[in-house]
């Protein structure tokens, strides 16, 4: 026996296939109500599709990139905000790369409006919470992805946009360098920098700020010094109680505000006159380990970037040039909300290290 359908196909052997005879009649009752589910599971395809789609095509879709900046300046690469007759504005090296990263975003989108880059300031620390947390799309702030300890699980740092950067130290008087360089002097030309630093630190105070690169080298390499965490370098520079004999940043932070800003500080160097690097680290934007797509984006640019010797230029511009700053700002800064210009220019707090 077999059931023929309306072409008069065959359906199935009653003898050779493997529903029984009873069956067919509850598989066809069945019928509309399996086609019906299949119209609903479509529909349910249909919309969990858009939000499928890929970082880029969602930034595209939002004309907004989210990107994240300290809350504390790091001069060259931010610098504090400033009011001017388009509003609150803030500029810097990283600044004009967020620019550039919209511009080249705008132009991957194909859209006739620009993208536009939406800054969320907050403190450096934070910064990698929310980037794990899925609030921003990338984050740049003079931060480095070859520090040990600098890259937490789930976080990745693109090719960097400056090289041969580093921790530095700065010191007031002659005190210190003194010491420092008695332990250089040694060394008979065999140079050891981080044993020099050990012996003539030990039993100094020393500043750093939470979360940075110096902060991570002075947990790991000086445990003689008594260790101030700063919730910023302003707040370093203004601690009194206690006395602060030297504080350790970038390299390239701490030769602009010592050159341009606190010349009571001054870097310290070794005694064949080179700088005092304790560290190298390069500079990167950082951004979701998943988002290959943006991660390709942000490295083809900074190729293009280098390659065109416009990064060149941007460094130049930043760390070498003399500028006012302000005059920047108002001409080529990136805008503000009202509401995080306190928070910006409250630089936070000093406290005696309790991670030893």
């Amino acid at each position: 026996m077999q059931w023929i359908n309306s072409k008069g196909r065959s359906l199935r052997s009653l003898h050779n296939g493997n529903l029984s005879y009873w069956r067919y009649p509850l598989l066809l009752g069945l019928a509309p109500l399996l086609l019906q589910g299949c119209g609903l599971l479509y529909d349910a395809a249909s919309m969990i599709q858009p939000l499928n789609r890929d970082e880029l095509s969602a930034i595209c879709v939002r004309g907004k990139v989210r990107i994240g900046i300290s809350v504390e300046p790091f001069r060259p690469f931010v610098f504090p905000a400033v009011y001017t007759d388009q509003g609150i504005r803030v500029t810097g090296l990283d600044i004009e790369l967020i620019r550039d990263v919209a511009d080249a975003l705008t132009s991957h989108c194909g859209s006739s409006t620009p993208i536009v880059p939406t800054l969320h300031l907050t403190r450096f620390p934070d910064l990698f919470i929310k980037m794990n947390e899925g609030q921003l799309d990338l984050f740049v702030s003079s931060v480095s992805g070859t520090v040990p300890g600098t890259k937490p699980t789930g976080l990745w740092f693109s090719a960097p946009y400056l090289r041969d950067d580093g921790v530095g130290a700065i010191s007031q008087g002659s005190e210190v360098a003194e010491r420092l360089s008695a332990q250089f002097r040694k060394q008979n030309g065999q140079w050891d920098t981080l044993a020099a630093v050990q012996e003539g630190f030990a039993g100094l105070t020393v500043a750093v700020q939470k979360g940075r690169s110096a902060h991570l080298y002075a947990k790991a390499n000086l445990n003689k010094v008594r260790l101030v965490v700063c919730d910023s370098l302003p707040a370093a520079i203004e601690m009194k109680d206690p006395h602060i004999d030297v504080i350790l940043s970038d390299y390239s932070i701490i030769r602009y505000v010592t050159k341009r800003v606190w010349h009571d500080w001054q870097p310290l160097s070794r005694i064949d006159g080179a700088p005092l690097m304790l560290t190298t680290g390069d500079l990167s934007f950082v951004t979701s380990e998943e988002h290959r797509h943006l991660q390709w984006f942000l490295n083809n640019l900074v190729f293009r970037l280098e390659e065109s010797g416009r990064l060149q230029q941007m460094r130049k511009r930043w760390i070498e040039e003399e500028y006012a700053p302000t005059r920047r700002a108002t001409t080529e800064g990136l805008p503000l909300e009202i509401t995080q210009v306190p928070e910006h220019y409250d630089q936070g707090q000093c406290r005696l290290s309790d991670e030893r």
